[in-house]
């Protein structure tokens, strides 16, 4: 398999908006008023069934009830986030922990806020440097013929460590690695390098500018592995920098094209949804490049 390149942009969630985050507090109000909501619909039907026709007291009952379901993942989410910062998963208590409460939290910990409307989209720093509700999108694409090779959709908004599992997915696809990946700074993690590069894989990254008193970032150090000291002397060829300049050229064109062709907002919610729309974008882009190609 010849060289892939692997971008990412934002896809913003259209039908979250910033206003419905709420913290764990907030959430539990939430879902205490979902609950209420379904239980009065339910109330209403049985002590008057004429008072609405069957399928509009359906469809009001059955959005309660979605509503109390998205509340739900969200107090589920803002519960593994708060976790995974050190903090009590049920929310602030009320009263300042004693020594008996276990360790306290970071002081710099801040209480996670989940949307009501759509749990799995998260606010993530845009390219105009706001943050807004989104998901993030990873388009795999071949150099060579533009195609689009695999799609991904997360929802963390960082690219580190993303190279390896695409790689590998790709592997399992197609059932070859591909020889080269062109990704951008984004993706440089030397774990990833490392285990690409003994695989057999080549990797094409920029590497942190060097600060003050460092050694030259594309001098392999003494305590660089294997892998990472291959790719740092590599890449500190004009050829490989040649290589790396023309990326945008050759591999941005799936990005661009999805763009122009409207994949900026979603209509949808779910990572899963979000994802099948992404797909539909990539059969649209490789069926226009077959055609661009057919000539050849």
């Amino acid at each position: 398999m010849p060289t892939t390149r692997i971008v990412d942009f934002f896809l913003l969630a259209g039908l979250t908006r910033a206003a419905s985050f709420r913290r764990l507090s907030t959430l539990k109000d939430c879902r205490r008023a979902a609950a209420a909501r379904v239980a009065a619909l339910r109330a209403e039907l049985a002590a008057d069934p004429a008072a609405a026709s069957k399928r509009q007291q359906a469809a009001r009952e059955r959005a309660a009830g979605e509503r109390l379901a998205r509340v739900e993942r969200a107090l589920a989410d803002a519960a593994e986030l708060a976790r995974r910062r050190g903090l009590p998963p049920e929310g602030p208590p009320d009263e300042p922990p004693s020594a008996s409460d276990g360790p306290a939290p970071p002081p710099d910990a801040k209480e996670p806020r989940v949307s009501t409307t759509d749990a799995e989209a998260k606010v993530m720093k845009m390219a105009d440097g706001g943050f807004r509700p989104a998901f993030d999108v990873q388009f795999v694409s071949d150099t060579s013929s533009g195609t689009v090779a695999l799609v991904a959709v997360g929802n963390d908004g960082s690219d580190q460590g993303k190279m390896v599992p695409a790689s590998d997915r790709l592997e399992a696809i197609y059932g070859e690695r591909p020889a080269r990946h062109l990704v951008d700074g984004g993706y440089t993690r030397l774990e990833d390098i490392e285990k690409l590069e003994g695989k057999g894989c080549q990797v094409f990254a920029p590497a942190p500018r060097a600060r003050v008193g460092q050694p030259d970032r594309w001098v392999p150090r003494a305590t660089d592995p294997k892998g990472v000291a291959a790719w740092r002397a590599r890449m500190g060829t004009e050829e490989a920098r040649a290589t790396y300049r023309h990326r945008a050229a050759t591999a941005e064109l799936a990005n661009a094209q999805a763009k122009n062709r409207g994949l900026g907002q979603l209509t949808v919610r779910g990572t899963i949804k979000a994802k099948t729309v992404a797909l539909w974008f990539a059969l649209v882009h490789n069926r226009t490049r077959c055609w661009a190609l057919a000539p050849a």
